[in-house]
């Protein structure tokens, strides 16, 4: 009985392990206040998302810091605006803002910092913005990520 139950169980999550699929994501900022891509595209099978942002520049992040900052584009000016009063201490965003699906920390320039975040808070077909929350950065440096096939 009890080696049958272990069976299960051991056959229930190596079910799961299979089914979940990370993919990954690179993308590259600079001292010119741009990101290497305006878009990014996650297929609808995978399960998490590992994003890694390098900062190919040199400028320390308190003079050119960036982060990736994923939003539903309905509140990507409202999270970047507020992310002001946050300061550089935390990273241009508020903490625990539930508007926010995904985020790396601010880095500087020769830095780089990854962020894995589940798909399930995405729709397929969804409408979402990624940009940096540095100050003045968000109305230029933003591209969309796009959730399925």
């Amino acid at each position: 009985m009890i080696r049958s139950t272990l069976l299960a169980a051991a056959a229930l999550l190596l079910s799961s392990q299979l089914q979940a699929k990370t993919c990954e994501l690179e993308i590259d900022s600079t001292d010119q206040m741009t990101f290497s891509t305006k878009e990014m595209k996650v297929a609808s099978d995978c399960t998490e998302v590992k994003l890694t942002l390098t900062h190919s520049g040199k400028m320390p992040k308190t003079a050119m810091g960036h982060n990736w900052v994923l939003t539903a584009t309905a509140d990507y000016q409202a999270v970047a605006q507020d992310g002001l009063k946050a300061g550089v201490a935390n990273d241009y965003l508020q903490a625990d803002d539930a508007r926010v699906i995904a985020h790396t920390k601010l880095i500087g320039g020769g830095e780089s910092d990854s962020v894995t975040f589940s798909t399930s808070a995405l729709q397929k077909g969804g409408d979402y913005t990624f940009f940096c929350s540095f100050p003045g950065h968000w109305a230029i440096m933003k591209g969309v990520l796009v959730f399925g096939d």
